[in-house]
């Protein structure tokens, strides 16, 4: 019996939420391709894991839009909007999007999209791989689609 060839499957049915992701890792596959890969997937499954809890996050997305809009998107800027959280709008903006009990939740993903509005991302994703291993292809931009 032969082994099974090395594989990356990802599968989600949830309500209206369907992914698949799906890689099979051969000889010639690279760890870049790999981590690409496997980059995808959490980023599918952490975009979804905010919302399925409850979080409302276009209440916090309003208020990260508000917030860095005014600020050059560096890493300069992380400071000062990481400091801003501590002002009550920050504060309401979390109280306004979730339950007490999820708060610290709704922090958690309030400084990852500040990180990311900024172009300083606190996780490795699709898009960073792609700047950096430039045969990795980025992923598609939501919106309308080549026919």
């Amino acid at each position: 019996m032969e082994d099974e060839p090395d594989h990356i499957d990802f599968l989600v049915k949830y309500k209206d939420w369907i992914a698949i992701k799906r890689m099979l890792i051969r000889d010639i596959t690279t760890p870049q391709e790999i981590a690409y890969h496997l980059s995808g997937i959490r980023t599918s499954a952490d975009s979804r894991t905010y919302r399925i809890l409850g979080i409302k996050t276009d209440v916090l997305d309003a208020y990260v839009d508000t917030t860095t809009a005014p600020m050059k998107k560096n890493f300069e800027s992380l400071g000062t909007a990481i400091i801003a959280l501590r002002g009550a709008e920050a504060k309401k903006a979390v109280a306004d999007a979730c339950t007490k009990e999820l708060e610290d939740v709704a922090w958690c993903y309030l400084v990852g999209r500040l990180a990311n509005a900024l172009n300083s991302p606190a996780a490795v994703d699709q898009l960073l791989l792609s700047k950096i291993y430039k045969e990795l292809k980025p992923p598609k931009q939501a919106g309308r689609r080549k026919k």
